[in-house]
């Protein structure tokens, strides 16, 4: 299958967007300067990036005090969970130093290339449900962007009400066998019946992100964690005063007992055209003591002779099923990606 072609109006969009963006730098870059040349602002401190608005970031400091800031023009884009320092003016600061990432989550955007989200991240949360059904190939979407970005993944079965129906468990059963024994944690829990504190447990101390298919019950999750989460969104869009979707954006949110949560529908998904086929492999955990050892250095994996990854298949060390989702990320590799 061919690669996907940019039409006209979306390769001038893309340009677009990249005018406007670089527009948007600019005035950023000017009024952080003027900010710092005008001794308007307090001294260093350390903080948490909290979210982004347009030209600006939202900053936690050590006082738990929050300040919208401009970025110095010297910076690298900055995203949730950035540790920085920055500081605080009377109606706003500015940031004038970013920490080191231990891990920063990025996903392919076809306008931008690849776009960073959130930073920071301990865990990726893989939330899945009886309905909609879970299929492999979706699940190891996300476990693949979470192994290629070297953060741990969870998968969390969410509304365990539904396993009533024994049509359900068994489905559910079958997807989950491969991953319990690889050894991915698997945790259950449900929204419906006020029954999170399996769920809390995994999250404290953690940074945590939530990521799945739609109806898996993210919002409810996310809702029943932090009730008090959409009224605030409710309020930054009234300090904005330009009707800002905050749902756009990533946020952070501190968990009441214990832990933080990014909650984004930017970092729900993840497509994953911008890899190759080996990194691609990579990304499959019990496939290392398998690579390189193929016969012939560009083995497809198909059916080429002497081919290690077939071979375990066939000997029950890989799985026919994580195998067959492989094959479908792979196939998806080059439909998916935009030229």
């Amino acid at each position: 299958m061919g690669k996907r072609k940019l039409t006209k109006q979306q390769a001038w969009r893309i340009q677009k967007i990249q005018d406007e963006r670089s527009k948007r730098s600019q005035k950023r870059d000017s009024k952080a300067d003027e900010l710092l040349v005008g001794g308007e602002l307090g001294d260093e401190q350390e903080g948490l990036i909290i979210s982004h608005f347009g030209t600006q970031v939202e900053v936690e400091g050590t006082n738990a005090e929050r300040q919208r800031c401009f970025i110095r023009a010297n910076l690298p884009a900055l995203v949730t969970g950035d540790r920085v320092v920055f500081c605080a003016g009377e109606y706003a600061g500015v940031v004038v130093a970013l920490h080191e990432r231990h891990t920063i989550l990025k996903r392919p955007d076809p306008y931008t290339g690849l776009k960073p989200v959130a930073a920071n991240i301990d865990q990726v949360v893989v939330v899945i449900a009886p309905q909609p059904t879970p299929y492999a190939d979706l699940i190891d979407r996300y476990l693949v962007a979470a192994e290629t970005a070297g953060i741990e993944p969870l998968l969390l079965l969410n509304k365990t009400d539904l396993l009533d129906q024994p049509e359900l468990k068994d489905t559910v059963d079958e997807v989950l066998e491969p991953y319990k024994a690889l050894g991915y944690r698997v945790v259950q829990t449900s929204a419906n019946r006020a029954d999170l504190s399996a769920l809390v447990h995994v999250l404290q101390d953690r940074v945590s992100v939530f990521v799945g298919q739609s109806g898996v019950g993210k919002s409810s999750l996310v809702n029943s964690l932090l009730p008090a989460a959409a009224l605030r969104t409710s309020e930054l869009s009234q300090y904005n005063q330009k009707g800002q979707h905050t749902t756009t954006t990533a946020r952070l949110f501190h968990l009441p007992t214990g832990g933080v949560l990014i909650d984004s529908p930017g970092i729900r998904e993840f497509g994953l055209w911008h890899m190759s086929r080996a990194e691609l492999e990579q990304g499959f955990r019990e496939f290392a003591p398998f690579l390189g050892v193929c016969r012939f250095r560009d083995c497809k994996h198909e059916a080429e002779p002497d081919c290690a990854l077939l071979a375990a298949v066939d000997e029950g060390r890989i799985s026919e099923a994580r195998f067959r989702s492989y094959q479908i990320l792979v196939d998806a590799l080059d439909a998916d990606r935009p030229v």
